[in-house]
């Protein structure tokens, strides 16, 4: 295969680049090294870059082939000690006078994918314009001569990231009993140490390391959260957290409630964040209306972004935001780092269940705000029919959904429909799968099902 051919695999989607390993090959990693290292170049950023790697069978491989060829293009390279969370290896790109990071994850897929992320000198998700220009500098190895080669330094990046997560959250959790689930992912020896540290009574799930995820993809939602949802519920604990496999996302699970709904709680997150500041909150276009109802109870403001943590963390810096989050699990403090966290994120929910407990707090704000119900179902659609469908859906929405006359539409991100009686429908192309992506929200579940029956019943004619 070509070079031309090899670099048109290579596409950096909603969170970088991701891939079976028959397609994510050492040759084509080493490609996005030399096309990060002429990017740093062409764009005049100096400096050293960060490397770091999930606990996947292949992944310290890759790490150290893009540490060579980085090497070889004159910059120094600091790579990780240890797998590490993709949080860990951004705050210390934040934090230091690097150029940018790469890190080497599949997060959350399953464990014959693997990617990579490229991470800029702030620490937040790359924006497009950066990730089209790496793409656009895609190659083989360029090398400079030996004697200009860099340094590659092996280096410990959890500890000084733990440092900074029990100054910047100055919590004592005073024997709190947390289960830890790390889903066999890199957030075992972390988050469970963080919270140990910060005084909590640690009772861990999955804290081995195991390439294959124990056989199921490491995706923190509740399906794949049954042990410890169960020792919550029953009684082992007032709190349990769920990382997914390189720890930038959390789960957290209550006697009450189970699983909670990431929707409620960012509300509860923000809420929590409000008691000893202010400012706005991000959200996406998919995240529910919960917490702008929180902001408004402040004098407060939310911003709407279209889907995908690198939107929510560039509004998170543009408007100086409390926090961003989303629905599928990602949340981000803007003062910590402008990217999502669930590893600080874990600590910071430990601190909030001491100051109230989580039910407590989401018991008060659902009463005093609305309940809340939300899900969302998928429709086949090949990629290169998505553009097609968006634009024959323009002329295609309907007047009123589910018997409920539409207010208002917004384009941000696909089509969010919003109803008169405060509900809503989003329609959207998936940024990782052919599939279009119909969510509602309302107060029900009943209601919440006709909303997306409603919405399939005005896709899947376009398709």
């Amino acid at each position: 295969m070509g070079d031309e051919a090899a670099s048109e695999a290579i596409s950096f989607g909603t969170d970088g680049w991701r891939a079976t390993l028959a397609e994510f090959t050492e040759a084509r990693v080493r490609m996005v090294g030399q096309g990060v290292a002429t990017y740093l170049d062409d764009t005049d950023v100096d400096g050293p870059v960060a490397v770091g790697y999930d606990a996947r069978e292949t992944s310290r491989g890759f790490a150290e082939e893009l540490a060579r060829v980085l090497a070889a293009n004159g910059r120094d390279v600091t790579i990780a000690e240890r797998d590490c969370p993709t949080p860990v290896l951004a705050w210390t790109v934040a934090d230091g006078d690097y150029a940018g990071g790469l890190m080497i994850t599949a997060s959350h897929n399953p464990p014959e994918y693997n990617g990579v992320k490229f991470v800029p000198a702030d620490g937040s998700p790359a924006l497009p314009d950066a990730t089209d220009d790496i793409e656009a500098r895609l190659a083989d190895p360029d090398p400079v001569a030996e004697s200009e080669f860099g340094a590659v330094t092996e280096r410990d990046l959890v500890t000084p990231f733990g440092d900074h997560a029990v100054e910047f959250v100055e919590t004592d959790l005073d024997g709190l009993p947390v289960v830890y689930d790390a889903m066999h992912g890199s957030g075992r020896g972390v988050t469970d140490a963080l919270l140990k540290r910060a005084g909590a009574d640690v009772d861990r799930l999955r804290c081995e390391r195991d390439p294959t995820f124990g056989g199921t993809p490491p995706e923190p939602v509740p399906e794949r959260a049954a042990e410890l949802v169960e020792r919550v519920t029953e009684g082992a604990a007032p709190l349990g957290i769920i990382n997914d496999g390189d720890a930038d996302r959390l789960g957290v699970v209550t006697p009450d409630r189970g699983f909670l709904d990431p929707n409620v709680y960012l509300a509860v997150l923000y809420d929590y964040l409000l008691e000893s500041d202010a400012g706005d909150a991000v959200r996406t276009v998919s995240t529910s209306s919960l917490v702008d109802r929180v902001a408004a109870a402040h004098g407060q403001a939310v911003h709407e972004t279209a889907v995908g943590f690198k939107w929510v963390a560039e509004a998170m810096g543009e408007h100086d935001a409390l926090c961003g989050g989303e629905e599928s699990g990602g949340f981000g403090v803007t003062a910590h780092l402008r990217n999502k966290d669930g590893v600080l994120l874990a600590l910071l929910t430990a601190a909030a269940h001491v100051a109230e407990p989580i039910d407590d707090r989401a018991d008060r704000l659902l009463a005093e705000h609305g309940e809340v119900c939300q899900s969302r179902i998928s429709v086949d659609c090949p990629d290169d029919r998505k553009a097609a469908v968006l634009s024959d859906l323009e002329s295609a929405l309907p007047d009123a959904v589910a018997g409920t006359p539409v207010a208002d539409v917004n384009t941000v991100d696909g089509f969010k429909i919003a109803l008169e009686d405060g509900t809503w429908l989003l329609i959207r192309p998936s940024g990782t799968e052919p599939k279009l992506r119909v969510y509602a929200e309302a107060g029900s579940d009943e209601r919440v099902e006709e909303l997306l029956a409603a919405g399939a019943d005005v896709v899947e004619p376009l398709v």
